[in-house]
């Protein structure tokens, strides 16, 4: 039986793709973005058929599949759920300090949401169940888009 041969190919192809694409936030995340950028508010969607607040807002249930119309305002704190370090970016370099990232649940919402864990120099500062807070950019340097959000800093 012959036996495999060993490839000496790179596991990375490094190459360009000249792609142009244009991203849309459709209906329910038009309202997110919009009360964001205007208002610096948290904009959900909850469903009246299961009871379920998505942050940010979405046009349809993901769990029943309900129109979602009623929206609501949640607050800008809230629980911190998980959290993950990111030593590396996407291209394999080193990241000085570290990123960390986290999931939060914020009050009035029963989705999660993820983003930048704002001042955390050591995981140990890091609890998970712990309070966070989202900070909001000032309204003269928001763009009307998830970056409006600094991130969220730990209570």
């Amino acid at each position: 039986m012959k036996q495999p041969v060993k490839s000496k190919a790179p596991s990375v192809w490094p190459g360009e793709i000249p792609i142009q694409s244009f991203y849309t936030a459709g209906s329910g995340g038009q309202i997110f973005f919009k009360a964001l950028k205007q208002d610096g508010k948290l904009i959900g969607t909850r469903c009246a058929t299961c009871a379920q607040v998505y942050v940010p807002a979405r046009s349809f249930c993901e769990r029943c599949f309900s129109a979602l119309t009623e929206t609501v305002e949640v607050k800008r704190t809230g629980r911190l759920v998980s959290y993950t370090i990111c030593h590396f970016d996407r291209d394999r370099h080193p990241l000085n300090p570290p990123l960390a990232l986290g999931l939060a649940q914020l009050e009035g919402a029963t989705t999660l949401m993820l983003h930048h864990l704002l001042d955390v120099t050591s995981p140990d500062e890091i609890k998970i169940g712990g309070k966070v807070e989202t900070i909001i950019k000032q309204r003269t340097k928001r763009v009307g888009s998830i970056l409006d959000i600094e991130g969220f800093r730990i209570v």
